[in-house]
């Protein structure tokens, strides 16, 4: 049986460089053997269904298969739809109370412990707020990720060192739990 996954790419089509095609990633998912393949908005989410590998195994493949095709290297997160669900079920903020922007979900590749963002003074950023998850960490920023200092802060080199990371809005974290049900 098949297990639905959402690929997330870090890093595509923002800017100018790095460019994807949805269409042509769509069809070199299913040259790998997915079925179902779905892509959402240009900024790098694939819905798709495997029989095959695990979300480490999917990854790598895609990381891959996209660094032949494109010609540069793209960092890619894959993950189940029971995990996207739960990162969703166990938000620590009122997201139903909250406009999409003001909500964010980073998603590493591996476990983080709380140590690695020890050195982040959280009262001095107020009333943005952060909270770690698995392999998930939720960023509050009232004002949105553009004008976010705390998110600055959370995206030096020097605590993500050793992981990939990439992060999505609210709107988009639901998105992918929808497109990857079954």
């Amino acid at each position: 049986m098949a297990t639905r996954y959402a690929a997330l790419l870090r890093g595509i089509n923002v800017g100018g460089g790095r460019k994807v095609p949805m269409a042509e990633l769509r069809t070199l998912m299913a040259g790998l053997g997915h079925d179902g393949v779905r892509t959402h908005l240009q900024s790098g989410q694939a819905v798709f269904a495997s029989g095959h590998g695990d979300e480490e195994s999917l990854a790598a493949e895609l990381s891959t298969a996209i660094e032949r095709h494109f010609g540069f290297a793209v960092d890619v997160i894959v993950r189940d739809h029971a995990y996207l669900k739960a990162v969703v079920e166990a938000c620590p903020y009122p997201a139903g109370e909250l406009e999409p922007k003001q909500l964010h979900v980073t998603y590493f590749s591996a476990p983080v412990t709380p140590d690695r963002f020890a050195g982040i003074d959280a009262a001095a950023h107020l009333p943005e707020e952060f909270s770690l998850g698995d392999r998930a960490l939720y960023l509050y920023a009232p004002d949105g990720l553009g004008r976010s200092r705390l998110a600055e802060q959370l995206a030096k080199p020097r605590l993500t060192r050793g992981v990939v990371a990439t992060t999505r809005n609210w709107n988009t974290v639901t998105k992918l739990v929808e497109l990857t049900g079954d």
